[in-house]
C-alpha cells in the first residue's frame, strides 16, 4: 500500500472522529505517544518500539488528514528532493 493509500484510509475511517476531537487534542495525543516511544527506546525494548513507532506514524497520519496535507509528496518535495541535512548541526 503507498503512503497516500494508507493516509486515505486512516482518513475514511477516522476523520469524523478526529475532526471533532480537533487539532490541539490530536497534536497532544501525539506528544503522548511521542513520549511512550522515547520510554520504549530509552529502555532499548525492541517490541514496544515498534508498536510506539507506529502509533506516533498514525497520529502524524491523522493530523496530515486534519490539516489535508499531502504528506507523500511534501515529504519526497523535501527529503529526497531536497537536502536538508546540509542545514543540520551535525558533527561529520
Amino acid at each position: 500500500m503507498e503512503l497516500s493509500q494508507l493516509r486515505e484510509a486512516i482518513r475514511e475511517r477516522y476523520y469524523s472522529i478526529d475532526s471533532k476531537s480537533g487539532a490541539l487534542f490530536l497534536l497532544s495525543v501525539l506528544f503522548e505517544e511521542v513520549g511512550e516511544l522515547a520510554e520504549a527506546v530509552r529502555k532499548k525494548e525492541r517490541e514496544k518500539i515498534e508498536e510506539e513507532l507506529c502509533d506516533v506514524f498514525f497520529m502524524v497520519l491523522s493530523l496530515a488528514n486534519y490539516f489535508e496535507v499531502d504528506l507523500e509528496s511534501r515529504v519526497v518535495e523535501k527529503y529526497i528532493k531536497e537536502d536538508p541535512s546540509k542545514r543540520w548541526d551535525l558533527e561529520q
